[in-house]
């Protein structure tokens, strides 16, 4: 089952979600295998790895397989780098070029019971080809009316995948990061997306929480640095929402 994360509004918490949602799954006993597809290779470094010689960039140009970083017994990375920048302009000319990633991770979809991919702030061929290889797309979101015309347009570009490239692609949630209940603000955004999405809109909320912006500058996700903090519990919570839905 290969999941999503992406927005193409930088700082919303795709990375944080993506990470700390595959750590709870892998304490759930799943065999977990997180993709870091983003050029910013946040993921990568917000567990420690850098400077891989084997990244998702050379699988991605035929240069070497994918060779998974084991961060634990059930929690694996394949670790992005800057090089990975560079890939869009790379690929541009190949044939098939939007469904790489895909032919990349069928043969790992036996080994893992979910895959998790961290997609870059945009657009690009790179977003496009975890898309296409996807079966379910999670949506981060802030809890700020600008958030809501980012979202439209990020919609619109996932129908039109799924109409031309992936027709089994679904958008399965979408969550709110960085929540402040006792913002009004917050409150009225988050009334609007339920209002409007239904039952897409996730219940779980992840809350500011200072010990999740902590945790990478440690090398370890937010249950490896405090298990007890309120982003540990609201990923908990959001991983089982999310295990429901894939498991439907």
């Amino acid at each position: 089952m290969n999941l999503v994360f992406s927005n193409h509004k930088g700082g919303v918490g795709k990375t944080t979600s993506t990470l700390n949602t595959g750590a709870a799954m892998s304490r759930a006993g799943k065999q977990v295998l997180l993709i870091d597809i983003d050029p910013q290779a946040n993921l990568s470094r917000s567990l420690g790895i850098q400077q891989q010689e084997n990244t998702i960039y050379h699988a991605l140009r035929g240069y070497a397989d994918i060779d998974p970083v084991h961060i634990t017994d059930t929690l694996h990375l394949v670790p992005s780098s800057l090089d990975l920048s560079a890939a869009e302009i790379e690929l541009s000319a190949e044939t098939g070029r939007e469904y790489i990633l895909r032919e990349l991770l069928a043969p790992l979809n036996n080994e893992y019971d979910v895959i998790l991919i961290d997609c870059p702030p945009s657009l690009g061929l790179l977003t496009i080809n975890a898309l296409a290889a996807a079966d379910h797309v999670f949506i981060p979101i802030q809890a700020e009316f600008l958030a809501l015309d980012g979202l439209a347009k990020l919609l619109d570009v996932i129908q039109k995948i799924t109409k031309r490239i992936n027709s089994t692609l679904q958008v399965s949630g979408i969550f709110i990061t960085q929540y402040d209940k006792r913002k009004i603000l917050n409150r009225d955004v988050a009334r609007a997306i339920e209002e409007h999405f239904g039952d897409k809109a996730l219940k779980t909320k992840i809350r500011n929480n200072i010990a999740l912006a902590e945790a990478p500058g440690t090398g370890t996700h937010i249950f490896g640095y405090n298990e007890k903090a309120n982003g540990a519990e609201d990923y908990t919570a959001l991983c089982n929402e999310i295990i429901r839905i894939i498991d439907k």
